[in-house]
């Protein structure tokens, strides 16, 4: 039997790999700081918990143990984490680091978290030009997160090691940490009778389903090589078309406002609003061999209800820096208003 070890496999990304390898005949062994954030459903499929500290080199090595069939680290956010790995990834036959769209640039060197955003007039391919690699700026702000990626990369590839490193999207499925749905699940449960949308709802920023980079781990376990891979769903679905997936999930209702450059700033924005398209192109991974899961309407589900039965739970979300400016209904009910009036 197969063995994978996965560093950060309580979360999103840990959660769906192992529901995909235990359906496959896989041993996986989940590494977590606290044994209570365990999804139950992972228990009961047969996955393992291995209480350790990511950071902590010996707790991992134990983790490991005699090696790994696949080794998946969830958590490398700088070039020290990816140092760290190097050893981990001798004593594994293949090796995933999970990485972002958040490093490449465009022409002018901007990128989605700059100032300016980044305009790319065509699906993005690995080889497009990435941020330049820093360890000098703190990874978790928005200036660091990306070059820090970039730095981390680096490390891994250099190596020669079979490690494949992913770059995912707007990342979305059970367990998302910022669940970014929730700013349109959280308006059906409101009760909201219109939809405002910034930009008319064309702006699109590609998903990616954690069920579909689970599939593509899955496939570079099988082919261990030293690469870049994009990841993300077989479609990119605007804003607008993400939001009428969610609603009719939810059997909800209402008006679509659709708003032009002369509404209010901030008014109808949403957690994929982009003044320009920011698409990958994932034909590499297909290539390789790989075969998602689904779209994002043929993947979100699970995502929605479990959304729902947490708002239903008293256990909303808890992102709530993240959410602020989504539901500023006063503002909305303002517009709307004066809208009616103008005609």
């Amino acid at each position: 039997m197969p063995r994978a070890l996965v560093l950060g496999g309580t979360g999103l990304v840990g959660r769906a790999t192992a529901l995909r390898l235990l359906g496959r005949g896989w041993q996986v062994d989940l590494v977590g700081r606290d044994p209570a954030r365990m999804p139950a459903e992972l228990t009961s499929a047969g996955a393992k918990f291995i209480a350790a500290e990511r950071a902590d080199q010996a707790q991992v090595r134990a983790a490991l143990g005699a090696g790994a069939d696949l080794l998946v680290d969830c958590l490398c956010f700088t070039a020290a984490d990816a140092r760290s790995l190097l050893p981990l990834a001798a004593d594994s036959v293949s090796t995933v680091v999970i990485s972002s769209r958040a490093v490449y640039v465009d022409a002018q060197g901007n990128h989605v978290n700059s100032d300016v955003p980044p305009h790319f007039a065509t699906p993005i391919t690995e080889a497009q030009p990435t941020l330049a690699p820093t360890t000098a700026i703190d990874h978790r702000s928005r200036e660091g997160y990306g070059a820090n990626k970039v730095a981390a990369e680096q490390v891994v590839l250099e190596s020669g090691l079979p490690v494949s490193v992913l770059r995912a999207s707007r990342m979305h499925g059970v367990g998302a940490s910022p669940a970014r749905e929730w700013a349109v699940v959280k308006r059906v449960l409101d009760g909201r009778t219109a939809l405002l949308l910034a930009r008319r709802g064309a702006g699109g920023v590609h998903t990616t389903a954690a069920a579909n980079l689970a599939a593509l781990i899955e496939t570079v376990a099988h082919r261990p090589g030293t690469r870049v891979l994009n990841s993300a769903d077989p479609d990119a679905p605007s804003a607008l078309e993400i939001c009428r997936t969610i609603a009719g999930h939810l059997g909800h209702e209402w008006e679509e406002v659709l708003l032009d450059d002369t509404a209010p700033a901030g008014l109808g924005s949403t957690p994929w609003d982009s003044p320009h398209p920011i698409v990958l192109d994932t034909s590499a991974a297909t290539a390789l061999g790989h075969r998602p899961v689904g779209t994002y309407a043929a993947t979100i589900a699970p995502a929605l209800d479990w959304l729902v039965d947490a708002a239903r739970e008293g256990r909303p979300p808890s992102d709530a820096d993240y959410f602020v400016g989504y539901f500023d209904y006063a503002a909305e009910d303002a517009f709307l208003a004066r809208r009616r009036i103008g005609g």
